[in-house]
């Protein structure tokens, strides 16, 4: 069997389920008997190397956690509940078979809670630090945010571990959240990650994934909407290493009218065997007239021996939209903006950092967080300066 033939199996299978799912996003269940272990012919795996995923997706339980560190404001807190009480609040069910294994073996979930009304200046950040590689984490995290109520929360991961998680957002009516997940493990560590966001009525999303560190990363953020109004913003920004696999889908799933999604994804690659894949879908269902959705994915490699696959989708249901389009690029350095940077007396060195620099920072100011905004643009530098600065006196 070709991976062509696999990927038409795979697109049989959906239409067979009927209006309403896509190929590129399973039905969600917690059952596992629903998640088969892949072989790596289905779409939705095709690109990922099942074999640096180090035993995860065989789902053994484990006591191993990573250790937490938080700063909560005043009026939020952070509470233990059971998997059960998870789903009563409402997190969203997992829709491949890492999220279904962190749902069956994380023994419980951390559930972040901003009450109503309640506006959080000052961000609230969780520091996931993992110990070992040899540890196999599993995760589970709801961040519940009230409606009219606005929070900033950080996710930050660091150390090393193989670690699963699925957490939700549960964005109350006419709220405004921000949420950012940062992957800056060290070099070995797997992760695997699905965040699922459900934006309320007249809600406002800001969710961004980052990715610089560990051996492989696969990140997946699923949107849907709990009623009209609803705007998500979706931005993500990754930097692939020699050997790297760093991976990460979306999938905004327009579930009511007059909603709006926005998709920006930013990456670039460096050193022998750099792998990057986005994958872009979004699934306009017949209810959602009256919507808005644009997807971009832009990649810039910069030394030979990379791979980057991008692949933006749109799957629509229904004629009455407002619009709908994606975009996708993938290239090198500019030579037209080298030139006029050296043309002006700009060294080469200088010249290829300002076009990196150039590159990412329209989206990294799109983030919204000061100090995480500095941070990015230091992580940046250091990149680059492990192999594309790195012959330049």
């Amino acid at each position: 069997m070709t991976v062509t033939d696999a990927a038409r199996e795979s697109v049989a299978d959906s239409l067979e389920l009927g209006a309403g799912f896509s190929h590129l996003n399973p039905p969600p269940s917690y059952d596992l008997a629903d998640h088969p272990v892949p072989t790596g012919r289905e779409e939705i795996w095709r690109f990922t190397p099942l074999k640096r995923l180090r035993g995860i997706l065989d789902g053994d339980a484990s006591d191993a956690r990573l250790t937490w560190d938080t700063t909560l404001p005043e009026g939020v807190t952070l509470t233990e509940v059971t998997a059960d009480q998870a789903r009563e609040l409402g997190e969203l069910a997992p829709n491949d078979r890492p999220s279904a294994l962190a749902a069956a073996n994380a023994g419980g979930a951390m559930l972040l809670d901003v009450p109503a009304e309640a506006e959080i200046a000052e961000p609230i950040v969780l520091r996931l630090h993992g110990s070992s590689v040899e540890d196999l984490v599993w995760g589970q995290l709801v961040i519940r945010v009230g409606r009219h109520a606005k929070a900033t929360v950080l996710v930050l991961h660091t150390g090393t571990a193989r670690y699963s998680a699925i957490t939700t957002v549960l964005a109350g009516d006419a709220s405004d959240v921000n949420v950012l997940s940062l992957q800056d493990w060290d070099d070995d560590a797997v992760h695997l990650g699905r965040d699922a966001i459900q934006v309320g009525r007249d809600a406002s999303v800001k969710h961004t994934s980052i990715s610089f560190g560990g051996d492989l990363v696969r990140m997946h953020a699923n949107v849907e909407y709990a009623g009209p109004g609803g705007s998500a913003e979706l931005l993500g920004l990754y930097f692939a290493d020699e050997g790297q696999h760093l991976e990460h889908r979306l999938f905004a799933d327009h579930t009511a009218p007059r909603t709006k999604s926005h998709v920006l994804y930013k990456g670039a690659l460096q050193g022998q065997g750099a792998h990057t894949v986005w994958i872009g879908n979004v699934l306009i269902r017949k209810v959602a007239e009256g919507i808005e959705t644009y997807e971009e994915n832009r990649n810039l490699v910069l030394s030979d021996g990379c791979q980057a696959d991008s692949v933006p989708n749109l799957e629509i249901e229904t004629g009455e939209i407002e619009g709908a389009g994606h975009a996708s690029a993938t290239a090198r350095f500019d030579d037209e903006q080298l030139f006029y940077l050296r043309s002006r007396g700009v060294s080469e060195k200088e010249s290829r950092r300002l076009v990196v620099h150039g590159f990412f920072n329209d989206l990294i100011r799109k983030v919204g967080i000061p100090s995480i905004e500095a941070q990015l643009l230091e992580t940046v530098e250091a990149e680059l300066a492990k192999n594309v600065l790195k012959d330049f006196q």
